[in-house]
């Protein structure tokens, strides 16, 4: 088990990607806590590992409130510290308007949740694995593809990734010297994350295929493993970097 006796913090872990992940993580033997706004979505995705012979916990946590987000990992640390924080929550992103035609709020809405959330989680987790001189912090996103014809009527999306991925660098410098590393997880869409029933869900889908080298996405199962790598001692001279699982769609 890659992740035996480590603790992991997943926000958003009630949802298509933090639920994969978590899974994964829970089979390699983490302790996994799950925090989000929706108790519901979290239960359920802690009983499929409790379900599984792992260890899961959730707690309601809103990743943009500071004092929430300090007060759980502070909990989490004295439940044996934290080893492991994924900041998976979704951006609020406003798609599909030029924008010359949005408003401020909604171009800023992805840029600024992603920024501060990230911040706060990343921050949390930090400042409780400095003094034990390890961890690994990650947020899932990735500056994407910088082919323009795919930042068509993405909104501040693309300024969100850009702005995580700056963040990135800056913590992995930072953090470097108390041995915590620093990655975020790039992929090039993923289509089982997309909800049925979505309007132009088919469209996307072969969309996010058409621009792999490889003729498939990313799966969510895909994701989980490859987030298990990135947080075990197998990655241990991987930090300030963003895994590319984009299949060949991006790259590097």
């Amino acid at each position: 088990m890659l992740l035996k006796g480590k603790n992991a913090i997943i926000y958003g872990g009630g949802g298509s990607v933090g639920g994969a992940v978590a899974r994964a993580f829970g089979r390699e033997g983490a302790r996994v806590f799950l925090a989000g706004r929706t108790r519901t979505t979290l239960e359920e995705v802690a009983g499929r590992i409790r379900a599984a012979g792992g260890a899961a916990e959730t707690a309601e946590v809103d990743a943009l409130d500071e004092a929430a987000v300090d007060a759980h990992a502070a909990a989490v640390a004295g439940a044996g510290g934290i080893d492991v924080s994924l900041n998976v929550i979704a951006d609020r992103d406003v798609q599909g308007t030029p924008m010359i035609d949005m408003s401020p709020e909604d171009y800023l809405s992805p840029v600024v949740t992603a920024v501060r959330s990230k911040f706060l989680t990343s921050r949390a987790a930090a400042r409780h694995m400095a003094p034990r001189r390890s961890g690994v912090i990650m947020a899932f996103g990735g500056a994407g593809d910088r082919d323009s014809a795919r930042r068509y009527d993405l909104g501040g999306l693309q300024t969100a990734f850009d702005a995580v991925e700056s963040m990135r660098r800056q913590l992995a410098t930072e953090l470097a010297p108390y041995g915590i590393r620093v990655v975020t997880l790039r992929t090039g869409g993923l289509p089982e994350a997309i909800p049925a029933g979505h309007d132009g869900r088919e469209a996307i889908e072969r969309d996010i295929v058409g621009r792999t080298l490889t003729g498939r996405a990313a799966s969510l199962e895909d994701v989980g493993n490859v987030a298990v790598f990135a947080a075990s001692d197998w990655a241990r001279t991987v930090t300030g970097a963003a895994i590319n699982m984009t299949c060949g769609a991006v790259l590097d």
